[in-house]
Order: C-alpha cells, then sequence, then structure tokens
C-alpha cells in the first residue's frame, strides 16, 4: 500500500489576535442606558454595537461628533494615565472616570507588549511643562526646545516601542514638518506590528499608512478612504480659494 506523504497545512491568523487593543462592544453588565448626551452621539451608539481596531486605526469628524469621547474612554478602559504612558501621569487637577467606560466591553488581544501611551491635547501642554521642569532640572536643554520638538523627543525616546498608542489631536503642539515626523513614527510602528489609535482634524495624520480610517458624524461610524474625507476636501477647497470660505465674514 502506497502511503501519501503528509501535507502541511498553514492556517493564516488574524493579525488582530496579536494587538493590545483588539475590539469594544457594549458591556454585558453595563449600566441600563446612556446619558441623554452620550445618546446623541451616533458614533458612540455605533461603536456599542462592536468595533474592531487594526494595526493602525484613525478617527476622523467635526467637534462634538464623539472622537475624542471615545479614545479617552478606550484608554481610560485600559488604565492608560490620562498624561502618558503606563504608570506616568501629570495633571494638576483631578478628573471624573469617562461614563463610557461603564458600558464598553474591551478585548485584548494575546501579547506580551501591553506597555501603553494615551496622551490627549487637553493635557498635553501640562506634560510638556513637566518635562521642561525634570530636563533642567538633569540638564537635558528642554527649554530650548519647542513643545513640538519636546512631544517628538518623547515619542522617539521611552514611548516608540510601547504596544499601543493612543492619541487624541496630537496636532495641537506640531507643525506641518512635526506632523510629517509623526506619520513617519506611526508608520515605523505599523510595519512593526506596533499599534496606534488616534483622533485627528489633521489631513496629514489622516493620511498615515495601512490605517483603518474610520469618519465620524450625523451617519455614526463608517469607513472612508483619505480621499473621500469630508475634512480632505474642506482642505483642498480652502487652500485653493480661501475666500471660498471668508468671503461672508464681514456679512
Amino acid at each position: 500500500m502506497t502511503m501519501s506523504a503528509p501535507t502541511n497545512t498553514v492556517v493564516d491568523m488574524d493579525p488582530r489576535v496579536t494587538l493590545p487593543l483588539r475590539s469594544v462592544a457594549a458591556h454585558a453588565h453595563a449600566p441600563p442606558q446612556l446619558s441623554p448626551w452620550l445618546r446623541e452621539i451616533p458614533a458612540v451608539r455605533d461603536l456599542l454595537d462592536g468595533f474592531e481596531f487594526e494595526t493602525t486605526t484613525v478617527f476622523v469628524g467635526e467637534n462634538g461628533s464623539g472622537k475624542s469621547t471615545i479614545v479617552e474612554a478606550i484608554a481610560t478602559a485600559l488604565e492608560l494615565p490620562h498624561g502618558g504612558g503606563t504608570a506616568w501621569e501629570v495633571r494638576d487637577h483631578a478628573e471624573a472616570e469617562p461614563e463610557l467606560v461603564d458600558h464598553l466591553q474591551v478585548v485584548k488581544g494575546a501579547t506580551t507588549n501591553r506597555e501603553g501611551f494615551f496622551l490627549r491635547a487637553e493635557t498635553m501642554h501640562e506634560n510638556m511643562s513637566y518635562l521642561v521642569d525634570i530636563g533642567s532640572f538633569r540638564g537635558l536643554g528642554y527649554t530650548q526646545r519647542s513643545h513640538g520638538e519636546m512631544f517628538v523627543d518623547m515619542l522617539t525616546g521611552r514611548f516608540m516601542d510601547m504596544g499601543l498608542w493612543i492619541l487624541d489631536e496630537p496636532e495641537s503642539a506640531l507643525s506641518f514638518t512635526a506632523s510629517l515626523t509623526l506619520l513617519q513614527l506611526i508608520r515605523q510602528r505599523e510595519r512593526a506590528g506596533l499599534q496606534t489609535l488616534m483622533a485627528t482634524h489633521s489631513p496629514i495624520l489622516a493620511s498615515a499608512e495601512g490605517a483603518k480610517l474610520v469618519e465620524l458624524g450625523d451617519w455614526g461610524l463608517r469607513d472612508s478612504t483619505w480621499a473621500e474625507l469630508e475634512m480632505v476636501d474642506h482642505w483642498r477647497r480652502f487652500l485653493d480659494d480661501p475666500k471660498r470660505y471668508t468671503r461672508h465674514f464681514d456679512d
């Protein structure tokens, strides 16, 4: 009897399995209902129906669309301080835990690199001031550097290899050139399998390579491409003819 040679079966593993943050959905033991203001945010409703993250996920949308509300709740659910990386937080004031946290079930991936970094526009400058203080004390010369330069230094230093970045409107500290630098760092992380979740108003940062690009608005959450974003369309029109947007200012 002739025995056939054994065959090797290759099973493709979903790359999300090894991400620090795989998905979120409504928690089975959440409070009975959201508060009225959260119920009025369509993106929150869609998030609670279930949302899966990629290695790089970027949220874009107008003010009030829910970007910061969502990323802050996710970061809090992951126990990331609101000022920086794991076990490092600088804030001049205490803040209540976001209400949305009580409604989220976070699914983490099977990774050993669970260290995370969370930075948002509201606390960014507090952290920059902190770095100036300790930098001056340790002779690091931070007093001669701008907030944007310090922000890039911080990311390329102690936080670059962390498994998860959560960035809320990081462009508030960055020039055009510095934004390109951050875009390159996110690209390097994407290629290294390190995860980034970002909320932004910047068309530069929204062009992140390989990103799952999600636009928030009255429709809730919808996947998009960079060229289809309303934000990109507005910037194109404005740069082509600023008066198209400003001619009615004196009316």
